[in-house]
């Protein structure tokens, strides 16, 4: 190439340059080999979840009455500190009536489990705090025990249970908490919906029907006796064995209202002459002692039978019950601790005190 420029220069000319070749382009990696795809992995099979460990009843009742038993705000709370860290004398008993009163238990309670407490403590000798805790539980089951009469059906059919309580209490659940422990027993179980006034409690009640597979008699207006009669009638026809008649909420105060309710409960006689065969007054754990002033203006309107005290989920102060005991001893059927439809359960005294002095997960457990 560029030969025959070569032959054209004379001697003694300084050869032409050659021109520059032109650059080359720059040499380009080799492209990686592309690796074949590969076969997507398995995805794990998820193992199901393992189930959560229902708690026991007690162990619901011990987180029901932890405020009353742990130091928390005052209230029987204080009990766990009292009892842990000094010998008794007087400064301890006089903390110990203020932490009872505190946590509801009322003064007459209050001052008769002092008394006995008292007597204790110079009769048999107590030295520790840990005696005097014993006594102490001693002293609360005495008291307590008497409320505890577990509500028997028997007798005539259909059983009347008429269920009254303030709104806010508790009652339409309790109603359908109720209707699942019956059938629980083998009985077959009518609602009616005697609350008309609201139409939210009719649906609640309904809801709870539809849940348990019972009947629910009801309407969307009208006389709420008329409910209760008519209840009363399809029970007989359908040879149901418990009627649970629902009531309206009615504060104890408002007579007028009050008055409704009695109505109510003349009506049942009417339509069974044996009847009420219970009277049932659900009680909210948390209102402290107003719970005594409303089971004496029910009892007063409707003749109280028994009561269902509700709400014992940690926040409410148990010491009500002692106060409940001392001052208008109705049978307490049933306590409630949560909204399942298993933490509704017969009152049982022992339990009942074992949870206020043993912590969750202790050792006094019973089965539900």
């Amino acid at each position: 190439m560029f030969g025959f420029l070569k032959k054209a220069l004379k001697p003694g000319d300084a050869p032409a340059p050659e021109p520059e070749a032109p650059a080359s382009a720059p040499e380009l990696p080799e492209a990686a080999p592309v690796p074949a795809a590969a076969a997507p992995a398995p995805l794990p099979v998820a193992s199901p979840p393992e189930p959560e460990k229902k708690r026991s009843w007690m162990d619901r009742l011990r987180a029901g009455l932890s405020r009353t038993r742990e130091q928390i705000g005052g209230g029987l709370g204080g009990l766990t500190s009292l009892f842990s860290r000094r010998k008794i004398d007087e400064d301890l008993l006089e903390e110990l009536e203020t932490t009872l009163l505190m946590a509801d238990c009322g003064v007459e309670a209050t001052q008769h489990l002092l008394k006995e407490l008292r007597l204790r403590w110079k009769r048999d000798k107590l030295e520790t705090a840990d005696q005097l805790q014993g006594a102490l539980s001693e002293g609360l089951l005495n008291i307590l025990a008497p409320l505890e009469k577990p509500l028997e059906i028997n007798g005539p059919k259909p059983y009347i249970i008429m269920i009254a309580g303030i709104n806010g209490s508790g009652k339409t659940t309790s109603i359908g908490k109720l209707a699942k422990h019956f059938q629980s027993q083998g009985k077959s179980v009518l609602l009616a919906a005697g609350d008309t006034f609201r139409a939210a409690a009719r649906e609640q009640l309904m809801t709870w029907g539809e849940r348990n597979g019972v009947s629910v008699i009801a309407q969307e207006s009208g006389d709420p006796a008329a409910v209760v009669f008519d209840a009363i009638s399809a029970a007989r026809a359908r040879n149901i064995d418990i009627v649970l008649a629902d009531t309206a909420g009615r504060l104890p105060t408002q007579l007028h209202l009050m008055e409704e309710i009695a109505k109510v409960r003349r009506v049942i006689q009417k339509a069974e002459p044996s009847g009420p065969h219970e009277v049932l007054l659900v009680l909210d754990a948390n209102i402290g002692q107003n719970a005594i002033q409303q089971v004496k203006a029910f009892d007063s309107a409707i003749g109280v039978t028994g009561l269902v005290l509700t709400k014992l989920d940690g926040t409410a102060k148990g010491g009500v019950v002692a106060a409940i005991a001392r001052q208008c001893p109705k049978p307490l059927r049933f306590i409630g601790v949560g909204e399942q439809i298993d933490d509704l359960q017969v009152f049982r005294a022992r339990e009942f005190v074992d949870a206020l002095f043993t912590p969750i997960g202790g050792s006094t457990d019973t089965p539900d």
